[in-house]
């Protein structure tokens, strides 16, 4: 019986044990291709998050970031290159986001400070929601900066400052070199030129077709319109870039003046603007002084075209740093937020000719240049 139970006894080795080293093996084999596809997977993740709009925590310059911190550099350093200001001012925009937040949209601060830049609601920087939307933050604090005089060659730190006003102006400068290699790593194309700054002329017009003979007395008059309502033989511009911006602030006629609104309920003369546009998916500035810097400068009233921002002194400005903007509706007709007596109305661009000072052009048709324009909007 021995050799018997001893042939038994490796029959059954061979039926049980070797079966269950091979089943081992498969598994081991298949949790370290798991492994490795895991691997390669989150390796691969990685190197896409390390792109696009911020990513995974990366090293720039001297400094580490978090994914949500690039992600804010990259739209800081996006609208500066769309508003097409020099690197500089994001550079100043990303210092002073990183003193006042890190660099993190934060809902919270010191009072109501909120959002990238801590703006304070109660001091006029907007509603707690449009400070804690990066893209309208990041705008108001460049339509301050640009209305600085010389602000892109003041020494480090004193241009942030004279936009935040804060308790702790030494912050700023120290954080500048970081704010350069953030800007470098987001930046596209070339370096912008400095806008011309304010008082010193946006451009001529030729005072055969314009100019400012009266110094910007105002009283437009609407040329026996109603000034509330679109003429039955109205025709809306054919150019697809900018028959929505005019759509859109046609729809407004009616709606009253707000000073610092910009909709959807009412409106300032450049927030009407602003909005017009945004709704063409093409972001423009957001004050008057500096909407005169926006797009391109056109020469002569002869050449304008229905979407180009008409600027007049007003009762506020000069012909150098005008006061009061409105769009070119076509068919001869101009619409605007007057004031706070007749809201957004429809006059007549016979009436603006012997004002106007400036006009800009937004966008370009035919070729499709568009300066300004931010897809995200």
């Amino acid at each position: 019986m021995g050799p018997l139970i001893a042939g038994i006894a490796a029959v059954g080795y061979v039926l049980l044990v070797i079966p269950a080293l091979l089943v081992g093996a498969v598994l081991m084999a298949a949790q370290s291709s798991a492994a490795a596809t895991a691997a390669a997977v989150e390796c691969s993740s990685a190197q896409l998050l390390g792109y696009g709009s911020g990513g995974v925590t990366q090293q720039i310059g001297d400094e580490t970031f978090t994914g949500e911190q690039l992600a804010n550099a990259q739209t800081i350093v996006t609208i500066a290159v769309g508003r097409a200001l020099p690197k500089r001012a994001a550079v100043l925009a990303l210092a002073t986001a990183m003193v006042e937040a890190g660099l993190v949209n934060v809902d919270h601060g010191d009072s109501d400070s909120l959002g990238l830049f801590q703006q304070r609601p109660s001091q006029g920087w907007g509603t707690p929601a449009q400070v804690l939307d990066p893209v309208h933050a990041t705008n108001t604090f460049y339509d301050h900066l640009v209305a600085l005089p010389g602000w892109q060659t003041m020494p480090p730190g004193v241009a942030e400052q004279a936009v935040q006003r804060s308790l702790y102006p030494d912050r700023y400068a120290p954080r500048e070199p970081a704010g350069a290699a953030l800007t470098t790593r987001y930046w596209q194309g070339p370096d912008n030129p400095a806008p011309p700054p304010p008082g010193t002329g946006p451009v001529d017009v030729d005072v055969t077709h314009g100019g400012c003979p009266d110094r910007g007395g105002g009283n437009l008059d609407p040329g026996g319109l109603d000034p509330k309502k679109l003429p039955e033989d109205f025709t809306l511009p054919a150019d697809p870039l900018v028959r929505p911006a005019v759509i859109y602030a046609l729809a407004q006629l009616g709606k009253p003046y707000v000073w610092g609104a910009a909709g959807p309920d009412s409106f300032d003369c450049s927030g009407l603007m602003q909005a017009a546009w945004a709704a063409a998916h093409v972001a423009i500035s957001r004050t008057t002084y500096s909407q005169v810097h926006d797009g391109i400068a056109i020469g002569s009233l002869s050449q304008v075209e229905p979407g180009d921002l008409l600027f007049i002194p007003g009762s506020d400005g000069t012909p150098a740093a005008p006061g009061h903007v409105g769009m070119y509706a076509g068919n001869g007709y101009v619409v605007d937020a007057y004031d706070t007596d007749h809201g957004v109305i429809l006059t007549t661009l016979d009436s603006w000719k012997p004002k106007v000072v400036a006009i800009r052009r937004v966008v370009v048709g035919g070729n499709g240049q568009q300066p300004g324009e931010d897809s995200r909007l």
